[in-house]
C-alpha cells in the first residue's frame, strides 16, 4: 500500500511568513521549508507539523509496513475558507499526480486544518491521522504570556476584535459617560442609567442579531447608494410617527367626533385608533416608496413598474382598513351605500394599479439589458 504523509497548512504561513510556494514534495524540500518558517516565525506551530510529519515518514519507512511511503506539504490561503480548501484541493491533486498514493495519513496542529479532511477522503481513504499540540516551558507559559498572547491574536483579527473588544469597550464607554453626566445632575440617575442600559442593550442585541441572520447593513454604502430612498423613508417613518403621536394626544376628541362617546374598552380604543392613524400610515408608506420610484427613475431600474403600483395601490388599502375598523366598531353596516362606494373605489384602484403596472413593466422592459450593457444606444 502506498502512503502519503501529508502537512497541512491552512491559512498558508508558509506562504506569508516564509515564501514558501505550495506543494512541497519529499523529505528534503519539507524539511527545507520547514526551517526556513522556523527562521521567519521561531513561534509558528506550522513548522513542528512538518516535522513531524518527516519523523513519521521516517518511522513508516523503517518499520516496512508500507509498500511505499512519502510525505508532502500543502499550503491553502490567508483568507481561510472557500479560498484556501480551493487552493489545498489543487495541491493535493498536484501531489497525488506526483505520487499516487492508495491512503493519507493527515499531520495538523488543530482543529482548524482538520476541516478540509472531507476533501481528503473525496480523493483517497484517511489510513490514520496526527495531531501536533506543541510543548511550552512552565517559565514561558504564564499567565502574563498566554493573555498577552491572546490579545495580540484578537487585535489581529478584525471581527474578533469587533467583538471581544468593541462589544465591551462600547458598554464601558456608555457607563463612563452615564457616570459622569450623573455628577452634573444626581436627581437624574436612575433615568440616565435606564437610558443607558437600554441603548446598550439596543446596539449589542442589533449587532448579534444582523450577525447571527448574516445581515449587512453598510452606512457608506446606504448613503452613497441609496441615498434618495433613505431620505424617503426617514420622511415617510416622521409622517408615522408624528401621526401616531398626534392621534395619541387627541384620542378623547376624536372619539367624540367619530363615536360620539368616550370608548368604554381597550379594544374599542385599538380600533379607533388603527382607524384614525391609517390616513398617516398610509401617507408615510407612499412617501417611502416614492422615495424608490424616484431613484429607479434615475438609475434606468426595471423595477420602477413594481414600486409604481405599490403607489397606486395605497388608495385601496387604506380602503380595506377603513371599512373593516369601522365595520368592526359598528359605525356602519354592510348594506349601506358608503360600504358599496368605497369597495367599489378600491377595487377600481386595485385593477387600475395592475394595469399601470404591467404597462410599465412593458415599457422598461429594456431597462434591464441597458444596466447590463447589453442594450442599444438610440440616437
Amino acid at each position: 500500500m502506498r502512503v502519503l504523509i501529508l502537512a497541512i497548512d491552512r491559512d498558508d504561513d508558509f506562504g506569508t511568513k516564509a515564501g514558501v510556494k505550495g506543494p512541497v514534495v519529499g523529505k528534503d524540500a519539507c524539511v527545507d521549508a520547514a526551517l526556513k518558517l522556523s527562521l521567519a516565525d521561531p513561534e509558528d506551530s506550522d513548522a513542528n507539523v512538518v516535522y513531524a510529519a518527516v519523523k513519521l515518514y521516517e518511522e513508516l519507512k523503517e518499520s516496512g509496513e508500507f509498500d511505499d511511503v512519502e510525505v508532502a506539504l500543502i499550503t491553502g490561503h490567508h483568507d481561510v475558507g472557500v479560498k484556501s480548501d480551493l487552493e489545498l484541493t489543487r495541491q493535493l491533486d498536484m501531489v497525488l499526480e506526483k505520487f499516487p498514493a492508495e491512503g493519507v495519513i493527515p499531520v495538523t496542529d488543530g482543529a482548524e486544518d482538520e476541516q478540509i479532511f472531507p476533501i481528503i477522503t473525496s480523493r483517497l481513504p484517511i489510513v490514520s491521522s496526527r495531531r501536533i499540540v506543541v510543548k511550552q516551558s512552565e517559565g514561558i507559559e504564564t499567565t502574563y504570556y498566554i493573555i498577552y498572547r491572546y490579545i495580540k491574536e484578537i487585535l489581529s483579527d478584525p471581527e474578533a476584535a469587533k467583538v471581544f473588544l468593541g462589544i465591551p469597550g462600547l458598554v464601558l464607554l456608555l457607563y463612563g459617560i452615564a457616570r459622569l453626566i450623573s455628577i452634573k445632575y444626581p436627581q437624574s440617575v436612575n433615568i440616565i442609567s435606564a437610558t443607558v442600559t437600554g441603548t446598550i442593550l439596543f446596539l449589542v442585541g442589533t449587532y448579534f442579531f444582523t450577525r447571527g441572520f448574516r445581515i449587512r447593513f453598510s452606512i457608506r454604502e446606504t448613503v452613497t447608494k441609496q441615498f434618495i430612498p433613505l431620505i424617503a423613508f426617514v420622511a415617510g417613518l416622521l409622517i408615522m410617527i408624528a401621526g401616531a403621536i398626534n392621534v395619541y394626544l387627541n384620542l378623547e376628541t376624536i372619539a367624540e367626533r367619530v363615536l360620539g362617546f368616550l370608548p368604554g374598552t381597550d379594544l374599542l380604543q385599538v380600533l379607533l385608533y388603527m382607524n384614525v392613524i391609517n390616513t398617516p400610515f398610509v401617507i408615510g408608506i407612499g412617501v417611502m416608496i416614492l422615495g424608490k420610484v424616484v431613484q429607479a427613475y434615475m438609475k434606468r431600474d426595471h423595477h420602477l413598474w413594481y414600486y409604481v403600483s405599490g403607489i397606486l395601490i395605497l388608495p385601496a388599502f387604506w380602503v380595506t382598513i377603513d371599512l373593516t375598523t369601522r365595520y368592526a366598531m359598528s359605525i356602519i353596516a354592510l348594506s349601506e351605500f358608503e360600504v358599496f362606494k368605497k369597495a367599489l373605489i378600491g377595487i377600481a384602484d386595485l385593477i387600475m394599479s395592475v394595469l399601470i403596472g404591467m404597462y410599465l413593466k412593458e415599457k422598461v422592459k429594456g431597462w434591464e439589458k441597458v444596466e447590463a450593457g447589453t442594450g442599444v444606444e438610440r440616437v
